[in-house]
């Protein structure tokens, strides 16, 4: 399920149309993601006494609309100890009752303990068919965490564990090793439910699944777009394979020591003849067509979700503007997409060629505005101040802000939403204009490494050549001069990305970098542009994250900073 953060009405209605497919189906069981009903996260919402009561109030009307299935959905529960991150067990148009998550995150994107209150119990559901064990996103991974006591205490067969789990890179295989580890550790079925959808920064990625007693993953759905996932579980050789297994009683002995409470609620679950399900197991994307689908499904979703029906992108003849053109047509379409090419007594013959075939190649007329008198006009306006000034980054800071400037009165206009352009390499180092090439209302490649740029760039043209040859293959430029080359001036992208993701994404110090291989003059630079730039980056757009550790909900570092690290 794709929720919104906030639309409790849309939230409901997505869910009542899973509700009648699941009952059409002749399903048992239909299990909803964590806080599907508002939106995850829904940080500072849940502050607001409106806003939770009307999410309790389209609660109770979800339940009147459950049949004799039963439905875990993901919810908040306003209890006089506090408020509760928690699943609603519903059936026969009553909500039976409530599991609250035990673990709550707060570190990374996560800051959980600001608004909930932890769980101090687990929940078995005895449905007569078998009995389910509830967890909640965080719960489930760890090791000894509610997932086992519902097994080893509470006899539950099966584990379904509500998540809004989001996406970096790598992330669902991770996520994969640890669900079949906990299968394993409790002898259960594991049904992990995840949201997809984009929120802001983050992006969910869905790829909900089943893991069997062993280990096995026996069924998943699509991963970055809504998925309905049916699966048959097989509770009799579960119970064989529980049979032979020595060391549950050992484990059983030892957590009921601990004194841990397990509730038991039952609910019987009518018999029903239905067709048998083929478990389909979906592909887990990898590489660069794993993060090429985040960020179109993260541009998809910001630009609907906040009400906008077309993008406007600044395109400049480099790669940048060129894969960020090309993310933005395979999210919106090309009729919802608009380029504006500003260029200026600096832009190349080339540049202007290639800007005009991208232009061709994705079918979108292109808007031309030279921006050459207008600068003109602002070195006239400010010649006299400037008088015995050399021309230094000033007069380039002036073209980059006109730019951002027309794009935002385009933006004002006709309410197009302006992407930004930038990559990761940019926004660390402080090598963007402010209030220039870094407006806009959303960064697509904000957390997109300089290298990985070009990798994504050769991913989508292997599908189809829309990024002309030679934006690939020549050397980037701003173009805010004559002769300008980027790594003329900040150095080699390959040496830099790495250094970037050492300092920022490990939290290596400049002297364990040296370490690894890479020039300590380059790093001492690099690192201190990363330090000196954190005031751009708080005035940048926002961006989608697809790093373990991204600028923004992740890294927070003060402006005010006079602590360098050696």
């Amino acid at each position: 399920m794709n929720p919104t953060v906030g639309a409790l009405e849309e939230n409901f209605s997505s869910i009542v149309r899973y509700v009648k497919m699941a009952e059409k189906m002749k399903s048992d069981v239909l299990v909803f993601p964590e806080l599907c009903l508002t939106g995850y996260p829904p940080e500072d919402l849940l502050f607001r006494e409106d806003f939770l009561s009307e999410t309790v109030s389209l609660l109770n009307k979800i339940s009147r609309e459950v049949g004799e299935m039963l439905v875990i959905l993901g919810t908040v529960f306003p209890g006089e100890d506090g408020l509760f991150n928690s699943a609603a067990i519903i059936h026969s148009g009553e909500i039976k009752g409530f599991y609250h998550k035990q673990f709550l995150p707060n570190y990374s994107v996560f800051d959980e303990e600001r608004y909930f209150q932890r769980g101090e119990k687990s929940l078995v559901i005895d449905v007569g068919l078998s009995k389910i064990g509830i967890t909640i996103c965080e719960d489930i991974w760890q090791p000894f965490g509610p997932a086992l006591t519902e097994s080893l205490l509470g006899g539950a067969e099966v584990i379904v564990s509500l998540n809004s789990s989001p996406y970096h890179v790598g992330k669902q295989l991770t996520r994969e090793k640890m669900l079949s580890t906990r299968a394993l550790e409790t002898v259960s079925y594991v049904v992990y439910c995840n949201s997809v959808g984009g929120q802001d920064e983050l992006v969910f990625d869905g790829y909900s699944s089943v893991f069997c007693f062993k280990g096995e993953v026996v069924s998943r759905a699509k991963g970055f777009e809504e998925d309905f996932l049916t699966v048959d579980l097989d509770l009799s050789s579960l119970r064989r394979f529980r049979k032979r297994e020595s060391r549950r009683k050992e484990l059983k002995e030892c957590l009921s020591s601990l004194n841990l409470e397990v509730d038991l609620l039952r609910i019987d679950l009518p018999s029903k003849k239905r067709d048998s399900v083929n478990n389909r197991v979906e592909r887990i994307l990898s590489g660069a067509e794993e993060i090429y689908s985040a960020l179109v499904l993260g541009v998809k979703d910001y630009v609907r979700k906040n009400g906008f029906e077309k993008a406007v992108i600044g395109v400049s003849g480099g790669i940048d503007s060129a894969l960020t053109s090309v993310i933005a047509v395979d999210a919106l379409g090309r009729e919802n997409v608009k380029l504006v090419f500003m260029p200026s007594e600096f832009t190349s013959k080339e540049s202007r060629e290639d800007v005009r075939e991208l232009s061709r190649r994705l079918g979108i007329p292109l808007i031309e505005i030279d921006i050459g008198e207008i600068f003109q006009s602002y070195l006239r306006s400010l010649k006299d101040i400037f008088r015995g000034k050399e021309w230094d980054r000033t007069e380039e800071n002036i073209q980059a802000r006109i730019r951002g400037n027309l794009l935002m009165a385009l933006s004002n206009k006709f309410n197009w939403l302006v992407l930004n352009a930038g990559n990761k390499s940019e926004f660390a180092t402080g090598y963007a204009t402010l209030y220039g090439d870094m407006a806009g209302g959303f960064s697509v490649l904000k957390d997109v490494p300089k290298t990985m740029v070009y990798e994504l760039a050769k991913y989508r043209n292997s599908i189809s050549e829309v990024i002309p040859k030679r934006i690939l293959e020549k050397p980037p430029s701003a173009e805010l001069r004559r002769n300008q080359r980027d790594e003329d001036e900040l150095g080699p992208y390959e040496k830099i990305d790495d250094i970037i993701r050492l300092y920022v994404e490990e939290d290596a110090s400049p002297d364990e970098i040296v370490e690894r291989g890479l020039p300590r003059e380059l790093v001492s630079k690099i690192t201190e542009l990363i330090d000196r730039s954190e005031y751009k980056r708080r005035q940048g757009p926002p961006g989608i994250r697809i790093s373990p550790r991204a600028f923004g909900k992740d890294r927070r570092y003060p402006i005010t900073n006079s602590f360098r690290r050696r």
